[in-house]
């Protein structure tokens, strides 16, 4: 009788990842996502405050032609609605909407607007609240405004 021997076949055997193999992988991409993650966050407020300082110019535009056309600028009552709808009893001189709709700041909270300004006291202040949301603050805390 002949006894077989066992042989396996190099090509034969599981071409799988280790245990080992997988770790490795996981904590080099832990790694990566720690000291790239900050810099994408840092990226991302600024893009928020260069989009409110783009909104923030649009409306100062629109309120600008709001006001050659009406001879005066919003009252703080009235605030920024008066860009895309008209004002009770001024029909005839609103020649808008001067803006296509009023959009919040870019964390979610209205821009804010006086006439007259505290800052500007021939014209008005227009501003956001920033990353905090209230008024005042520091750094990324700060009002944004135009100023």
């Amino acid at each position: 009788m002949r006894t077989q021997t066992l042989r396996t076949n190099p090509r034969s055997r599981s071409s799988a990842f280790t245990l080992i193999e997988i770790m490795v992988v996981v904590i080099i991409l832990g790694v990566l996502a720690a000291t790239i993650m900050p810099q994408f966050i840092g990226m991302t407020f600024d893009a928020k405050v260069g989009a409110v300082k783009a909104n923030i110019a649009e409306y100062e535009s629109a309120l600008e032609r709001y006001n050659v056309h009406m001879d005066r600028y919003p009252s703080s009552d009235e605030g920024l609605k008066v860009l895309v709808e008209a004002p009770p009893g001024d029909d005839k001189k609103w020649r808008g909407p001067y803006v296509k709709q009023i959009r919040p700041d870019p964390w979610g909270s209205p821009y804010q607007y006086r006439s007259p300004g505290s800052r500007h006291a021939s014209s008005f202040d227009l501003w956001s609240r920033g990353a905090d949301r209230a008024d005042g603050g520091d750094g990324q805390g700060a009002d944004i405004g135009n100023w």
